[in-house]
Order: C-alpha cells, then structure tokens, then sequence
C-alpha cells in the first residue's frame, strides 16, 4: 500500500466548533449531516481521525456535543473567533508533539482526506508555515499550519487581531490551486443545508 502524505510528518487535527453561527441560527456541530445520521461534528472527526494523531475539537464554553473520541479544548470566553481559538488548537497539537495541524471548520460535510494529504504535501516540499487551498476564494478554515505558529496567533489576539488573515499575512503562506471545490463546501445557513440534502438524493 501506498504511504500517504500524512503517514510521512506528525500531523494533528484541529476542528473549530465553537463558532457562534449568526447566519444559521443555531450550533452548527450538532447539525445532522446532509448524507447521513452522524452530526457534523462526528463526521468532520471521523474524516480527520484518518489522516491525523491526535485531533483536537475546539469548543465554546457549556456547549453541548456528542460523545467523541477525541480531546475537546474549550475557549475561555465565547464569541472571540476563529484566530484564538486555532491558537487554542495549535497550541495543544505542538505540546503532543507534532509538527503540523490541519485546522477545518466544523461545518465541512464534504471534506475529504485526499485534500489534506494534497496540502501536506505542498508543506513538506515547500516547509511553508501555511499551506491553505484556493478555488476562486482563500479558505482559511480548512489549511496546514504549523504547530509553532501558535505563539505568533498569541501575539496577534494580545495586539487585537481576531480574523486568520491577520496569522496568514504575518507568516509564509503557500496557497495550492485545487480544482474540485466541494469538499471546502460550508453549511452557512439552512438554505445550504436544504440544498446539500437536496444534492444528496
């Protein structure tokens, strides 16, 4: 058998759960996915728990979420963003030792684990501290980073930053070119959950 990318570097997974999700109007972790009847959350875990050692679920303070086999980091205060939270995830993947993180959205039904070994090797041949996919749009949500970066995004959230393009403009970010877009698909609002049952039958 072929060793994937992910198999050749220590590699940790980082799965930001704790956004407030104005848009759609509840928590998004505990969505039902679109093709099945694990939670979001579940299957975001399940697909990185392939390709990452350990993986980590950065939650809200008191939020709810199923049972899960991996650790759960909560933030300290809620509503802050997803630029500390990943400091709380980068953090917690370089005390376990690994080198890199893959850090995703919660709300990504699609996301496959051939899109992570595509960004990890771009971060092998190139040693950028980011590696982050482009279809048309960056996706900031859904990239490698490297797990010493985590006092960097310290540094920044101490200054005020709270948006991750405040880490990729501060650091060296490699951006890969991945023609197939839907596994960066996000669930937004119940208009994209209704289109993704749809698009499921």
């Amino acid at each position: 058998m072929a060793e994937t990318a992910t198999e050749s570097v220590s590699l940790a997974g980082v799965v930001l759960a704790g956004g407030e999700s104005r848009r759609m109007g509840r928590d998004k972790a505990t969505l039902r996915h679109p093709e099945g009847n694990t939670t979001l959350v579940e299957h975001v875990v399940g697909v990185l728990s392939e390709r990452c050692e350990p993986v980590f679920v950065i939650a809200a303070p008191g939020q709810p979420l199923p049972a899960l086999q991996v650790s759960i980091v909560r933030d300290e205060v809620r509503g802050l963003g997803p630029l500390p939270a990943t400091g709380r995830g980068l953090r917690a993947a370089a005390a376990a030792g690994a080198r890199y993180a893959f850090v995703c959205a919660v709300d990504m039904p699609y996301l496959t684990g051939e899109l992570i070994d595509e960004l990890v090797r771009l971060a092998i041949a190139t040693n950028a501290e980011v590696v982050l996919p482009w279809d048309g749009r960056t996706h900031y949500l859904a990239g490698v980073y490297r797990t010493d970066l985590a006092e960097r995004v310290e540094k920044l959230v101490a200054a005020g930053a709270r948006r991750m393009s405040a880490l990729i403009d501060a650091s060296d970010a490699q951006q890969i070119v991945v023609s197939d877009s839907r596994p960066l698909t996000n669930l937004n609002s119940e208009a994209d959950l209704r289109a993704g049952v749809v698009a499921a039958r």
